[in-house]
């Protein structure tokens, strides 16, 4: 005869037996276990990132399920090129880095572009990505890949989470990494199998990360730089700013009469309308902001440092001789050209908070030197007439009917090409992080970027600018849009080329177009077809209408907009 055993209690345990329910209370509380990938998104919560990228894939599952009832909104994209920009373009308005995740191989392929707008323009950034069974690296897998051969070249770091239990420390230690010194980007592995061990749920806590900023030397070398300086000049770019921050430096340049140019594509930071402001220094800019590089005796770039771009090719502003005051929190100065007479060590808020505290005597040559270059960009930038013309469809007429309807806390997000020209001449950016753009001449930017800022922004006017052929590298993600309820207002400058090459061969081979013309599809159609407006422009007296009919559409339908306006070739914004 079996004899019959009664089911374990609390108060039949051994370890428990004979204890009062004062001792039982006192027992330490076993941790919470769950997945590594439930893990992950935890973390990326705890972190305050609020939305993610992701094109899924059958390698990071389980990240997938974690994000199942998450307060990380998932964002399903069409490719992963287009999730990267998103993702990217999130890292340059929110202070924390863009998340996005793909898949292996294929997959991370695509992600790239993303990496490498990130790199060049220091934009703090992670990326996921899922990756073979750990049991199979090394056998050829399907889609496997070497992820830190792969990207060990364009990201500040690449990790790979071979241990379950480390997954909140590697999200801790990504996320540092990508805003600590120079931001940038950071590629995480995710092994198939490892994110589905179970480990203790325990999150490692958010890193904190160096502001620096100026030491006693520090301010006193640059007191007395500006002191001497009869034509000073600050430059401002890169995406490390706040509000706050942009805002105290401009009532201070204001304060002391002295002018500050943006980094190319880093417009915003210094109001467009401030008197201090006097224009981008960048590709296509007007030859008085040029020659500013060369007519000043003291250059204090803050955020950035004088690269490529602004030097026109590491040829502008060489001599040795030349003051170059350069704040920035990467000690290594990467990608620097030119002079460098003092270096300050910080990030531009905590540089500013100290700026701030020096005071220095009214100068009229700084006053005279100031509004010469003012009244330059003032004649740079005034509106053209936003009365049609008689014939073909214009930029200038939609940039004149368009900027004078913007709210004052509008933004511009621009790819790459010649069509971006007329943002930068005319755009009214008035606050920081206005415009979002890929600085390192990245394609296909326009519409992720947008979609990520009307989804960061839902209360601001977002408008992007997209050339014919960049366009179609990522219009997809207007499906996107049509998604999730993003609203931007898009406008596809349609010159059938490719603009900015068709510039640089009729320089080098006159009258032998080869390898830049396009045939192009009715973009209004496209934009109908995903779920939003879509208006077609081809005659300049259509302009006005177009555009209120697309504006109204995005009030009244909450959805977004789009204007083709097809333009002639070789059309020149200056």
């Amino acid at each position: 005869m079996t004899a019959t055993v009664p089911p374990l209690s609390d108060a039949t345990l051994p370890e428990q037996a004979g204890q009062s329910p004062e001792q039982k209370q006192s027992q330490p509380k076993q941790p919470e276990r769950k997945s590594a990938g439930h893990v992950i998104v935890d973390s990326l919560a705890a972190h305050g990132v609020k939305r993610t990228y992701v094109v899924p894939g059958e390698s990071f599952l389980d990240v997938l399920d974690g994000l199942h009832n998450a307060s990380i909104e998932t964002v399903v994209c069409r490719h992963e090129g287009g999730a990267a920009y998103m993702a990217e373009a999130d890292g340059k308005m929110n202070q924390l880095p863009g998340v996005a995740m793909v898949t292996r191989g294929p997959g991370a392929a695509n992600a790239h572009v993303g990496l490498h707008t990130a790199w060049q323009d220091s934009t703090p950034m992670v990326l996921f990505v899922g990756l073979i069974p750990f049991a199979h690296r090394d056998r050829e897998a399907f889609q496997e890949f070497d992820i830190k051969s792969w990207f060990d070249t364009g990201a500040k770091r690449v990790m790979v989470l071979d241990h379950a239990e480390r997954a909140s420390e590697i999200v801790a230690e990504a996320m540092f990494a990508a805003m600590s010194g120079r931001p940038g980007p950071v590629v995480v592995g995710l092994p198939e199998d490892i994110i589905q061990q179970e480990i203790d749920a325990e999150i490692h806590p958010v890193i904190p990360v160096a502001e620096g900023g100026m030491t006693v030397s520090d301010w006193k070398a640059l007191k007395a730089a500006l002191s001497e300086a009869e034509k000073p000049l600050f430059v401002v770019g890169g995406n490390d700013w706040t509000q706050e921050g942009a805002t105290a430096l401009t009532n201070w340049l204001e304060d002391h009469s002295i002018p500050a140019a943006a980094e190319w594509r880093c417009e915003g930071t210094i109001p467009f309308d401030s008197p201090s402001y006097v224009g981008p220094i960048g590709y296509g800019r007007p030859k008085p902001t040029y020659n500013l590089l060369e007519e000043t005796d003291l250059l204090v770039f803050v955020g950035t440092v004088p690269g490529d771009v602004i030097t026109d090719g590491f040829l502008v502003r060489q001599d040795w001789a030349k003051k170059n005051f350069l704040v920035t929190i990467d000690p290594s100065l990467r990608g620097r050209s030119g002079p460098v007479s003092h270096q300050i060590v910080a990030k531009p808020d905590s540089f500013v908070r100290d700026l701030v505290l020096m005071n220095l005597p009214a100068r009229e040559q700084w006053k005279a030197w100031t509004e010469r270059m003012r009244g330059e960009q003032e004649k740079f930038a005034a509106l053209p007439p936003a009365t049609p013309t008689d014939g073909q469809a214009r930029m200038d007429t939609l940039m004149a009917n368009l900027c004078a309807s913007l709210p004052e806390d509008a933004m511009i997000t621009l790819g790459a090409g010649e069509h971006t020209n007329w943002a930068h001449r005319y755009f009214p950016t008035q606050k920081y992080a206005s415009m979002i753009s890929a600085r390192n001449g990245s394609m296909g930017y326009s519409i992720p970027s947008a979609v990520a800022a009307s989804l960061a922004h839902p209360g601001r006017r977002v408008v992007t600018i997209a050339g014919d052929g960049e366009f179609l590298m990522n219009g997809q993600e207007l499906a996107t849009a049509a998604q999730y309820g993003a609203t931007p207002l898009v406008i596809v400058m349609d010159n059938q080329e490719y603009g900015t090459i068709r510039s640089h061969q009729e320089r080098h081979y006159p009258h032998r177009v080869s390898g830049t013309q396009l045939k192009n599809p009715d973009f209004a159609l496209m934009a109908q077809a995903f779920g939003g407006f879509g208006v077609r422009v081809e005659k300049d007296a259509d302009v006005p209408a177009a555009l209120e009919a697309a504006l109204r559409a995005i009030d009244e339908d909450k959805t977004f907009a789009l204007v083709h306006l097809i333009v002639e070739q070789r059309v020149k914004a200056y």
